[in-house]
């Protein structure tokens, strides 16, 4: 008697790029429009950044861009308001790949959003994930499959954070520790100063703690060349700018050479 093939359970495309050690980048939706949610997810980035701690997204409008986007390269993560386990099961409920957790200071932290992202006995998620099972790409075991595949981000933006990097490094289940570099500057004083040595020397802290554990290291970035010097630094998680910005800066170029680009004194053309 012969049986079929069995075929290999699915891997996320993310985390497969990660464990080869290769740089990923994800846009950041803001808007509600569904077509620009698809749009972003086969333009090439590898994640959507869904934006709902800094945006009016609400979970509805998280899950319609899952189904909008099922089945396109870029796989949803959804940055959830807080690393609250309520607010964290309800966003995998929607159906997304991942959750990034703002401002996690601490290891506690850290331990509470690795659990609310796992199945017991691993973690703390509730079972009632139908509408999940519904989009995933593995549905028939999704139990195990999003155990394995669910990506966990969280966010270092607080300088006490930066004092207890390692041991948030440390815990299992995290995956990715993000540098809030914008929130972190003004945590340490320096009130959006990016670039001031003090927030460059915590980003390294960052990163060097990731590299100890097995984690990978991740920050925003402004420009494509941002991303090949940050990577070349041992980065490999990138947020790229906003749907809107993005939209912004292409409506500036194009209308840059007529003279009507925001700010530009209008003239004939």
């Amino acid at each position: 008697m012969t049986t079929g093939p069995v075929s290999a359970p699915w891997r996320s495309p993310l985390r497969v790029r990660l464990d080869a050690g290769e740089p990923v980048v994800g846009l950041t939706i803001t808007s509600t429009s569904l077509d620009v949610a698809a749009l972003a997810a086969a333009a090439g980035f590898d994640f959507l950044w869904v934006e709902m701690e800094h945006s009016p997204l609400t979970l509805e409008t998280l899950r319609h861009i899952v189904l909008a986007t099922r089945a396109l390269p870029a796989v949803p993560l959804a940055r959830v308001p807080a690393g609250e386990t309520w607010l964290i099961k309800r966003a995998l409920d929607a159906g997304v790949h991942g959750i990034v957790a703002p401002f996690t200071s601490t290891p506690a932290l850290a331990r509470q959003v690795a659990e609310a992202c796992r199945y017991p006995p691993a973690g703390r998620r509730g079972s009632g994930a139908a509408l999940a099972t519904s989009t995933w790409p593995d549905p028939a075991s999704y139990y195990d499959s999003a155990d394995a595949n669910v990506l966990v981000v969280v966010v270092v933006e607080e300088a006490s954070a930066i004092e207890a990097v390692d041991a948030i490094a440390a815990i299992d289940g995290v995956d990715v520790l993000f540098v809030g570099t914008s929130d972190l500057s003004f945590s340490l004083g320096h009130r959006g100063r990016m670039d001031h040595p003090d927030v460059l020397a915590a980003l390294g802290r960052v990163r060097d703690a990731a590299a100890r554990h097995g984690k990978v290291a991740g920050l925003p970035v402004a420009t494509p060349e941002a991303v090949m010097r940050y990577a070349s630094e041992g980065f490999r998680f990138f947020q790229a700018p906003s749907d809107l910005t993005l939209f912004a800066d292409g409506a500036r170029r194009w209308l840059s050479p007529l003279g009507r680009a925001a700010g530009e004194q209008r003239g004939t053309y």
